[in-house]
């Protein structure tokens, strides 16, 4: 009898390989993203690269990939890596993430980048989850995409409440000074990577100061793009 964690965690079929923990029938059928808008990761009309918001007012980042809507399974993934520590999703999760990646270079949709960071946590709450689940992610993918991932340009110098716990008028200024750029990143292409992006308020917030610090440009990866208006 195959041990549990061989097995396909959606449908339980046996797997080749089981650092994958999905085999690639339910890879296929995972829910796919509507057509959405190049820039802001947002739907759009179909065969248009960018939305019409874009267009007249266009977010400081240069392009945005996502695997998934906020929905299952990729929340449920994302749920018991962050907060329960469930560390057996990382491949999993840097294994979706890259293959968007690939898709998105195979439609020349995105180029690649020099540099990989990642949303950083404030010391507290690094000290009391343990471990941040992006950086955990982004080894994996700076390894195989070939890109440098620095984990000590970008901190978190400000606790603030969590995005979700505060109405819309008070998200962004929660984020004000928040973070802080310590490493010479001029002329750089930049990817940030992110868990779930969704007003985009806080990889916002970054990217500008990683423009105002030099960078040449930045684009967003993130696991989910949430396709309603609530929360990060």
């Amino acid at each position: 009898m195959p041990f549990i964690d061989s097995l396909c965690w959606l449908c339980q079929r046996p797997l080749a390989i089981a650092q994958q923990g999905i085999c690639s029938i339910c890879l296929n059928l995972l829910p796919a993203l509507p057509n959405c808008c190049q820039r802001c990761g947002l739907p759009t009309e179909p065969l248009l690269p960018c939305c019409d918001e874009c267009q007249r007012k266009p977010p400081g980042w240069s392009q945005l990939i996502a695997v998934s809507d906020y929905c299952y399974p990729v929340k449920y993934f994302i749920t018991r890596l962050k907060f329960y520590g469930e560390d057996k999703y990382v491949p999993l999760l840097s294994r979706l993430l890259l293959l968007r990646w690939l898709d998105a270079r195979r439609n020349r949709q995105i180029k690649r980048p020099q540099l990989l960071l990642t949303v950083p946590l404030h010391h507290t709450r690094h000290w009391k989850r343990g471990f941040n689940q992006t950086a955990l992610i982004a080894r994996r993918l700076a390894h195989w995409v070939n890109v440098p991932y620095r984990e000590d340009i970008l901190i978190r110098h400000r606790a603030t409440p969590p995005q979700q716990s505060l109405k819309a008028e008070l998200r962004q200024h929660n984020l004000t000074n928040a973070f802080s750029c310590l490493g010479d990143i001029r002329g750089l292409h930049i990817a940030l990577l992110d868990d779930i992006v969704t007003t985009g308020n806080t990889v916002a917030e970054i990217t500008q100061l990683l423009l105002h610090h030099g960078a040449a440009s930045v684009q967003i990866w993130c696991l989910c793009r949430t396709l309603k208006s609530e929360g990060k």
